[in-house]
C-alpha cells in the first residue's frame, strides 16, 4: 500500500513540478494541463504499440506537451487572449487531438506490451524485492528531473523567468521580451506534464482520453500542500522538493478517501469533491497563518 502511494505520488509529482512552474514561478494559471497529460499518455501508448524505442517514446511525449504549451502561450501572447481562456481553448482542442492520436478510440490498453517499467522490473527482479523496484526507479527519475529544474532556474534565463513572475514590468525595463519567457516556461511546464502522463499510462496499463480530467486540481492541491510544509523560502531547491512531497501527501489523502470513505458513505465518484474540499481547507489554513504572521509582526513593532 505505502509503496503504491509513493510510486503514484512520484509519477504525478512530475506533473506537479510542471504546474508549479506555471502557477508559482510564472504566475500563469494554465489549464492546458488537463489536455497535455492525456496527450503524453496517448503518444506513449501509440509509440509502444508501434514498436518505437521506448525512451524515444518518452521524448516524443515530452515534445508533444511542449508544443501544446507553446500553442497556449502563442494564443495568449499574440491574440491577447487571457491566460485562463487560452489554456481552456488548447485543452478543448487537445481532447479531439488525443482521440485522433489514440486511433479514434477513447481508451487504448497496453497491459500486455513491453514498457519501460516492465523492462526495469525484469532487469532488477531478484536483485531488489519486486515491490520496491518501481519505487526506486521513480525516486531516481524524480530526483533527476528535480535537479535539472533546479539547475535551469539558477541560469540567467531561469532567474529572469522567476523575476518576471514577481514583477513583469521590471523584466520589460531590462529589455527582455516577457512573451518569449512565457512561451518557454509554459512549454516546459506542459512538457513535464505530458512526461508524467507517459509514465502514468505505463503504470496504469492504458491510455485514456479522460486521464486528464481534474488533473489540474490535483496539481494545485499538491503545490499548496508543499507550500504549507515550508514557512518561507525562495530557494528553488526547497520549493521543488516540497512540490514533490505535496504530491505524495495528496495521493495519500486521496488513497484514504478512496478506500476508507465508505465509513461516511463516500464513493469513488466523490473524489473530486474530496480534492475541492482539501484545496479549500488549505486556503483557509494558509490565510490564517498569514494573519497570524501579520498580528505577530504588529506586536513586535509595538
Amino acid at each position: 500500500m505505502i509503496e503504491g502511494i509513493l510510486v503514484e505520488g512520484l509519477i504525478y509529482g512530475i506533473m506537479v513540478l510542471g504546474v508549479f512552474i506555471t502557477f508559482r514561478v510564472l504566475d500563469f494559471p494554465d489549464l492546458t494541463v488537463d489536455g497535455s497529460f492525456p496527450l503524453g499518455a496517448a503518444l506513449m501508448a501509440q509509440c509502444i504499440l508501434m514498436g518505437t524505442n521506448l525512451w524515444l517514446g518518452l521524448l516524443i511525449a515530452f515534445i508533444g506537451g511542449v508544443i501544446a504549451g507553446v500553442v497556449t502561450a502563442l494564443i495568449h501572447n499574440h491574440l491577447k487572449v487571457p491566460n485562463l481562456l487560452a489554456g481552456i481553448l488548447t485543452m478543448t482542442m487537445l481532447y479531439s487531438i488525443n482521440i485522433r492520436v489514440l486511433g479514434n478510440r477513447a481508451n487504448v490498453p497496453i497491459l500486455n506490451q513491453e514498457t519501460i517499467l516492465s523492462q526495469v522490473s525484469d532487469r532488477f527482479s531478484g536483485l531488489i524485492p519486486d515491490e520496491y523496484i518501481l519505487l526506486l526507479f521513480f525516486i531516481i527519475v524524480a530526483i533527476v528531473i528535480k535537479v535539472l529544474i533546479d539547475l535551469f532556474f539558477r541560469t540567467d534565463l531561469g532567474l529572469t523567468m522567476g523575476a518576471m513572475g514577481n514583477n513583469e514590468q521590471m523584466v520589460i525595463s531590462q529589455g527582455v521580451n516577457p512573451k518569449t519567457l512565457k512561451t518557454i516556461g509554459v512549454g516546459l511546464s506542459n512538457g513535464l506534464v505530458a512526461l508524467s502522463g507517459a509514465f502514468a499510462a505505463q503504470y496504469l496499463g492504458f491510455a485514456d482520453v479522460g486521464l486528464g480530467q481534474g488533473i489540474i486540481i490535483s496539481g494545485l492541491a499538491s503545490v499548496m500542500i508543499g507550500e504549507f510544509l515550508v514557512m518561507k523560502s525562495n530557494r528553488i531547491g526547497v520549493l521543488t522538493f516540497c512540490a514533490l512531497m505535496g504530491s505524495i501527501i495528496f495521493h495519500a489523502v486521496v488513497y484514504l478517501g478512496r478506500y476508507y470513505g465508505y465509513v461516511i458513505k463516500m464513493t469513488p465518484n466523490d473524489l473530486n469533491l474530496i480534492k475541492g474540499i482539501l484545496i479549500i481547507i488549505l486556503l483557509v489554513l494558509t490565510q490564517s497563518r498569514k494573519l497570524k504572521k501579520v498580528a505577530l509582526k504588529a506586536m513586535v513593532d509595538k
